[in-house]
């Protein structure tokens, strides 16, 4: 089965605690401290894999993560690093994060790899606290907590053309006439379920991808017929080229190019500043010859070339795989959907601590510097809370409370935790 998109939970592995530990040995009973750090947690890695060719395991299971880092332990003796998570995907995967709908990151090439998250630093054990003055600290740092995105993938297929156009035109005859694919062909709508793929050999110049694109509809791109699932794949190729049935037989001539063309402006309007070829098909039929005229006369004048070709005797259809290939070869860059999508847990804005005061005797301090502090160390502890402590009047917290009139017995509220305020 050819699965296309799919909605994924994928998860970092978090970082293992630190450990709070002092020697002890014969003769030793008073050792220093000997706390080991905790292991990073393992990253989740996307690879592209060329032997895959659709998401269909990404149905079946819904949750990827990275192992875990293992804590510190005692003798100095560092945590085990999590294992790192590498998933495979089929080239011409996009990963969106699914909240906002923007790109993480496009494996448009084999053996492409992204490190989509990466693994929780491991906290620091005891043993790296101490100092000349604290000789022997009771705390340690807990590991950095795993980071987790729910995102959908979507397989966009690398195809340098694609054929577009309404149900039984002929875009699967063309496909099979002209490469080397063999779409099942009826004359009924929707005969194509899935995209198909094929290789044009040419004669002069470079060999090129040519896909059908199936089940385009007036609405697909509201989610009608076949369309909205696979309008996606018509954003990787380079040219389109739309398949008319020139006979009318169907449907108007001029009203099945326009179906179509509002059906890709309402999906991505950049799709209509592709470049496009008109094939007037069929014309085998009588009929096609008034069909092809009127086709001509109202897109040449707008820029598009209109050329007469027949899918079942095979006529034209070599110039017009010629004039494929030549506005290929005018547009040689891959199309790779650049990622936009921004981790506001990393952004630098996110360090600024602010203090407000909600209502009289209470004040609030918030900021991501704050919380990740609050991660790492270990409040149940005189010694942890002292580092804490020290860490609010190293940042001016402290001051700038201070500068706003906080007193004695004043309740100060920082990243949910609650404290009385004493000088």
């Amino acid at each position: 089965m050819f699965v296309d998109k799919a909605s994924i939970t994928i998860r970092g592995g978090a970082g293992g605690d630190g450990a709070v530990s002092f020697y002890r040995g014969k003769y030793v009973p008073n050792g220093g401290p000997d706390g080991g750090d905790g292991g990073d947690g393992g990253s989740l890695i996307f690879v592209a894999d060329k032997n895959i060719a659709t998401l269909m395991d990404f149905k079946l299971k819904r949750l990827y993560a990275a192992e875990n880092g293992a804590n510190g332990q005692k003798r100095d003796c560092y945590g085990k690093k999590g294992a790192d998570l590498r998933i495979r995907v089929p080239v011409g995967t996009v990963i969106r994060e699914r909240e906002s709908g923007s790109v993480m990151a496009d494996l448009s090439t084999d053996k492409e790899e992204i490190t989509l998250i990466k693994g929780g630093r491991g906290g620091r054990g005891n043993a790296k606290f101490a100092t000349p003055v604290r000789q022997a600290p009771k705390f340690s740092e807990k590991g950095k907590p795993f980071k987790e995105y729910q995102v959908i993938l979507e397989l966009k297929l690398i195809a340098d053309a694609g054929l577009i156009g309404l149900p039984n035109v002929g875009k699967s005859t063309m496909l099979s006439m002209v490469t080397n694919a063999n779409p099942k062909i009826a004359n009924y709508h929707f005969t194509t379920l899935t995209p198909n793929l094929g290789v044009v050999r040419s004669r002069y110049g470079a060999d090129f991808v040519l896909a059908d694109i199936p089940g385009l509809i007036e609405g697909a791109s509201e989610g009608h017929g076949l369309g909205h699932d696979f309008l996606g794949h018509v954003e990787r190729t380079k040219v389109l080229c739309h398949i008319v049935d020139a006979s009318g037989l169907e449907n108007d001539v001029v009203e099945s190019v326009e179906i179509i063309n509002a059906e890709l402006a309402a999906f991505n309007p950049v799709l209509l500043e592709k470049p496009r070829i008109i094939a007037a098909n069929k014309m085998d039929i009588p009929e096609a010859e008034e069909g092809f005229a009127r086709l001509k006369e109202k897109y040449e004048q707008q820029g598009f070339l209109v050329m007469p070709v027949s899918a079942a005797t095979g006529d034209g259809l070599q110039d017009l795989c010629a004039a494929i290939e030549n506005l290929i070869a005018e547009a040689p860059e891959d199309i790779v959907f650049e990622a936009d999508f921004v981790d506001e847990t990393d952004s630098a804005k996110q360090d600024t601590i602010t203090i407000h005061m909600p209502e009289e005797g209470f004040y609030v301090v918030e900021g991501a510097g704050i919380n990740r502090m609050l991660g790492y160390t270990n409040l149940e502890n005189e010694d942890g809370m002292a580092f804490f402590q020290k860490f609010l009047r190293d940042k001016g917290i402290v001051a700038e409370l201070e500068r706003q009139g906080v007193v004695d017995g004043d309740t100060v509220s920082v990243a949910g935790l609650e404290f009385e305020y004493f000088k």
